[in-house]
């Protein structure tokens, strides 16, 4: 129906077209429409097939939610009037492992003097596959958080919650050497340019080094290399805990939420002042400090999106809160649950940042 030229145009189009007949038989997909409806489309066929919609019907048109489709329905209009149509349609869209909801602008105008093609238009469909794209990069980004949860034989449990899509926090544990190493870092902004930051972080702490400061130092180097302007800066806390000597060794990137230990009845903040990852002071060269640790203990660190977490009068959570929680738990995984009940509730369950906590059992 259409030359090899005019399709490889129409494909290169980043808004959906398709083209269907009286009949309501499509005649043509192009790529954007075949990406966003199904990933299984045929470029032609019923709308069923094109659209990839699950109705269980042999024909289309015959199932019971049929008469409730938008998109047969402003189709049949411009059929039944020989006029343009446009509407915003919902569609439910079967993939491989899920259903996705849809909603598009549709446009469609009558395509020849016959009355026998129409030409429609679905110019939702790029935002609608940004969305999806959306989607996947928040999958991906769930795929860099700690598998497990325990390393180095030390146990610990922690909370993420992204207030995007896509989050600029990211926890990381792994072991080395036989010791234990936690990782909080917290990007500059929020959304996809925050989470392309924190996965320049997973990709560019070096776990093979021993020392947390020559691990600090280099990351700094790498983000130099990015050449971004001053508004882009990363904090993190990182702690090293040797179990055989009872002691956490750890360095900080202007993280300013401390990171904590229940010794005993109290509570000790550890503050290691340095300036965040970024352009703002060069060659700066991090430290590392170590601290005494007893079993029972437990260590914890925490984002400021915990202690800046606000409520409906405009109240901030703070550290005295997260320390109170802190001593009425029992160990790191009962902490987390506790922590994340106490944040939902002061919010109203509404964050404005992203939450994210590590909690060890030392």
């Amino acid at each position: 129906m259409l030359g090899g030229i005019y399709k490889k145009i129409l494909n290169r189009m980043p808004a959906g077209i398709f083209v269907f007949d009286d009949r309501l038989r499509v005649r043509f997909t192009n790529a954007a429409f075949r990406r966003c409806f199904s990933d299984r489309a045929k470029g032609k066929g019923s709308l069923k097939e094109a659209l990839g919609c699950g109705e269980e019907a042999k024909a289309c048109g015959e199932g019971a939610s049929c008469v409730y489709c938008a998109f047969r329905n402003v189709m049949q209009a411009a059929v039944k009037d020989q006029a343009e149509k446009s509407d915003t349609v919902s569609a439910d869209v079967r993939r491989a492992d899920r259903t996705d909801k849809i909603t598009v602008r549709i446009r469609i105008l009558p395509a020849d003097d016959k009355g026998k093609l129409f030409l429609g238009l679905t110019d939702g469909t790029y935002q609608t596959e940004l969305a999806r794209e959306m989607l996947s990069a928040r999958r991906i980004q769930q795929r860099l958080l700690p598998a497990g949860k325990s390393a180095g034989g030390i146990s610990y449990a922690y909370l993420y919650i992204p207030c995007l899509e896509i989050g600029g926090d990211l926890p990381d544990v792994y072991e080395l050497n036989g010791q234990t190493y936690g990782i909080l870092s917290d990007v500059s902004g929020k959304g996809i340019s925050a989470g392309m930051l924190s996965a320049f972080v997973k990709a560019g702490f070096d776990r093979k080094q021993v020392s947390l400061a020559d691990a600090l130092c280099l990351l700094s180097g790498k983000f130099k290399e990015l050449n971004l302007d001053e508004r882009s800066y990363i904090t993190v806390a990182a702690v090293r805990i040797d179990e055989r000597e009872k002691k956490i060794r750890y360095a900080a990137a202007g993280h300013n939420a401390p990171i904590l230990l229940k010794n005993g009845p109290g509570i000790n903040e550890i503050e290691s002042p340095a300036p965040p990852i970024s352009n703002w002071i060069p060659d700066f060269v991090y430290a590392e400090r170590e601290i005494p640790f007893e079993k029972g203990d437990v260590l914890v660190l925490l984002t400021d999106g915990v202690t800046e977490c606000a409520n409906s009068a405009g109240d901030l959570f703070g550290i005295e809160r997260a320390e109170s929680v802190l001593l009425q738990s029992h160990g790191a995984e009962d902490f987390i649950s506790k922590l994340k009940t106490a944040l939902t509730v002061f919010s109203g369950g509404k964050f404005s940042d992203d939450i994210t906590a590590i909690a060890f059992d030392l």
